[in-house]
């Protein structure tokens, strides 16, 4: 099996798996995507982060009401364009944002630490970086 094979494979075994790790009632993968890509990108039209997610606008209503409506998200107007609006994580949308995260790292580290020696962890932490 080639590297390229190998890699591909654990990262989406790991990505499956950490995907899992939620808490009951929390926000969906596709929310908390939402919100990763406002706190790393800075504010956005509904258009950008259905391009992003690789979706349709249409399939953002939704999660995008839904996260207006916890002010996890503010939707303010375009300053370019009147006709379009922003979208900006809120403090609150940062920390849910924040906990699921922890809670995924958590789960990881754990596990890390029950299967792997300190140097296949070192070696796994040099792996990340260099992804």
């Amino acid at each position: 099996m080639s590297a390229a094979v190998a890699a591909r494979r654990g990262v989406i075994s790991v990505g499956r798996r950490l995907r899992t790790e939620r808490r009951p009632g929390g926000p969906t993968a596709l929310e908390l995507s939402v919100l990763g890509h406002l706190h790393r990108r800075g504010p956005m039209t509904p258009g950008d982060l259905a391009a992003a997610e690789r979706v349709q606008p249409q399939t953002l209503t939704r999660v995008l009401a839904g996260l207006g409506a916890g002010r996890l998200v503010s939707r303010q107007p375009d300053p370019g364009d009147g006709r379009r609006s922003v979208l900006a994580i809120t403090g609150a949308g940062l920390a849910v944002l924040r906990a699921e995260m922890e809670l995924r790292d958590c789960w990881l580290a754990a596990a890390m630490a029950e299967h792997l020696t300190s140097t296949e962890i070192e070696l796994l932490r040099l792996a990340g970086e260099l992804l």
